[in-house]
């Protein structure tokens, strides 16, 4: 039986976990022209991973990769075992590749290859994932003006010029690590108002 994505998504998490401690998942994420299966955030990293499942074709594959590389600082493609013996030629030597296979009813997972630096991540694209009050507590606990009659674009610019790479990419997985979808509406509203 081949497994399918919805087969996948929860042992997965539980086998990430395993591996890399205390995580937090996004899914279905936005990344330039795709959708991120999973934008996995670490204490000090955001690692996509695309699923490839049993089911799944490559046909969207190599523009999937360009945005994934584009904001994250690792990859990984989780893979079914139909697709274990050739994924390698569809992906960068730099990205992870997690096989999935069904032992006893359940997935089953192994690490092929481990992630490398994505070399490839775009500072000015990842730090536009993150909300403009994400940003504003980034300025404040940098110290920084707060620009509040200044565009969400000028803000992200400034932060990357003013804040260290080392010390910026640890907070902006903290405001990840923290983010509440449940008050985002709330956020919004507030924000228009003041403005």
């Amino acid at each position: 039986m081949a497994l399918k994505d919805k087969d996948i998504r929860e042992s997965l998490f539980l086998f990430l976990e395993e591996q890399y401690g205390r995580v937090r998942f996004i899914e279905e994420k936005n990344v330039g022209r795709s959708r991120a299966d999973v934008l996995m955030v670490t204490e000090d990293a955001l690692i996509g991973v695309e699923i490839k499942s049993d089911a799944d074709t490559y046909q969207r594959l190599k523009s999937q990769v360009k945005d994934y590389d584009r904001f994250c600082d690792m990859n990984y493609v989780a893979v079914g075992s139909s697709h274990a013996m050739h994924i390698e030629e569809h992906i960068p030597d730099y990205w992870g590749i997690i096989t999935i296979d069904e032992v006893d009813g359940a997935a089953d997972y192994y690490i092929l290859r481990r992630p490398q630096q994505n070399p490839k991540c775009r500072k000015e694209q990842k730090i536009r994932l993150l909300w403009r009050r994400e940003l504003a507590h980034i300025q404040e606990l940098n110290q920084m003006p707060k620009y509040r009659e200044k565009s969400k674009l000028f803000v992200e610019k400034k932060i990357l010029e003013k804040v260290p790479e080392d010390k910026l990419w640890k907070q902006f997985c903290d405001e990840l690590f923290e983010r509440d979808y449940t008050t985002i509406a709330e956020d919004i509203r507030e924000y228009r108002k003041k403005h």
